[in-house]
């Protein structure tokens, strides 16, 4: 919309906890993601999250910490994708094709 005045009536930036949060109010009963058998609503995805996240915080996980995760595109790291932030960590989602040198690169110079 160009030229128009950005406010809260008409411009809210989107991040992905309020995305979630609106999914699951506006397409609750949506699928919002299918793998093999399972299927998840929006709503369901949105409170898996919140239980993840809670545990996630039992865990002493907390704003500043970095939770790294190894796995493929598997509903676990999509909903750690809203979880994490959730707990107010950052989630380092690592891909599971990189080789060994790589990842102890990764692990040893950027943490």
């Amino acid at each position: 919309m160009e030229g128009l005045l950005q406010c809260s009536a008409n411009y809210v930036p989107l991040t992905p906890l309020s995305f979630l949060e609106r999914a699951a109010f506006v397409y609750g009963n949506k699928v919002s993601i299918i793998y093999g058998n399972t299927r998840y609503t929006w709503r369901q995805t949105h409170e898996r999250c919140l239980k993840l996240a809670s545990a996630l915080t039992r865990m002493k996980i907390s704003r500043g910490d970095i939770v790294v995760a190894i796995a493929p595109n598997v509903p676990a790291l999509y909903e750690l994708h809203f979880a994490v932030p959730m707990a107010g960590a950052t989630l380092s989602a690592l891909n599971v094709r990189l080789d060994e040198h790589t990842l102890t690169i990764i692990f040893f110079f950027f943490w």
